[in-house]
């Protein structure tokens, strides 16, 4: 049996932009999933997939003769994450195709230890786990599959807090230190919704090429502040600079002016704007403001944050 890891991932800051070039900074969460392969007998990949209370959510078969191909078998086609599994798996076959060509076939078990609601990276660790047991390059991975930037497979990968930038021949991912001194005041909001972003993408990508590398260029440099700062009123500051500049280019209300306006912290959308998690600045007493709006998922750094 193998057994491999990879730790989920949020964007503190470069959402949308890091897409063109801007320095993000991503941080690794102590959550993760977790990827077992066990050989098995027959020519097939038996998947099975458990949430975070180890209850099964997902489980198909895969004929290994099937992989390698982009044409997606029948009785896979009803199914979307049967569907988007198997092209997964054909393009890892693709990628290591003596590791399943010269296979008597594989029981492969997927486990996340934190609910796939909160977005951390079910995706990302799927591809890094996979690239790991595999031996193959994760970004052509993710390239093949999911597409994106590929910061959250980076942070999957080197389980460290990075800078990333993307770029068209190599991607350039630095490991950073975040260990800020105000690190007790910051938490983690869930919002208890996804976010749609495909009106806001399109939005992004109707800006003209001057004003998104004006915007490239502030975020950048708010990235770098953002990690060297070591007083709170200064970061909350870089937070709603932050928040001005995306707001603009996505032609979106901010988190807080939409949802927590009365808040006296600064609140920071994380990824795509909308859903999954905010970043809210203040003492543990300031998050029953946010519980008696219903937010009742909140976490501090120390207990999201692998350092």
């Amino acid at each position: 049996m193998q057994k491999f890891h990879s730790h989920g991932k949020l964007l503190i800051s470069g959402e949308y932009v890091v897409l063109d070039g801007a320095t993000a900074l991503a941080l690794p969460t102590k959550f993760g999933q977790d990827l077992e392969v066990k050989k098995m007998g027959t020519p097939i990949v038996r998947w099975q997939s458990l949430d975070h209370k180890e209850e099964l959510w997902f489980k198909d078969e895969f004929a290994i003769a099937d992989l390698g191909t982009q044409e997606v078998p029948l009785m896979h086609q009803n199914d979307e994450v049967s569907k988007r599994l198997f092209l997964i798996l054909s393009s890892a076959a693709e990628m290591a195709p003596n590791v399943f060509k010269n296979s008597n076939g594989f029981e492969i078990t997927t486990k996340a230890d934190f609910p796939r609601v909160w977005g951390l990276g079910t995706s990302s660790t799927l591809v890094a786990n996979l690239s790991k047991w595999l031996e193959i390059d994760p970004y052509k991975l993710l390239e093949r599959t999911f597409g994106g930037s590929g910061y959250d497979v980076a942070v999957a990968m080197n389980g460290a807090a990075i800078t990333f930038e993307k770029h068209a021949m190599e991607n350039s991912i630095l490991k950073t230190s975040f260990d800020l001194p105000f690190k007790d005041q910051l938490f983690f909001v869930h919002l208890n919704q996804k976010q749609n972003s495909r009106k806001s993408i399109e939005h992004y990508r109707q800006q003209d090429k001057k004003t998104l590398d004006t915007a490239i260029e502030k975020i950048s440099a708010l990235t770098h502040s953002l990690i060297s700062c070591r007083d709170l009123l200064e970061f909350e500051l870089l937070l709603e600079l932050h928040e001005n500049v995306i707001s603009q280019l996505l032609g979106l209300q901010k988190v807080k002016s939409r949802l927590f306006p009365d808040y006296p912290g600064a609140v920071k959308s994380l990824g795509g704007w909308g859903g999954d998690f905010v970043l809210a600045t203040g003492k543990e007493d300031n998050m029953k403001y946010f519980r008696e709006k219903g937010y009742s998922t909140i976490l501090s750094f120390e207990e999201m944050i692998l350092q």
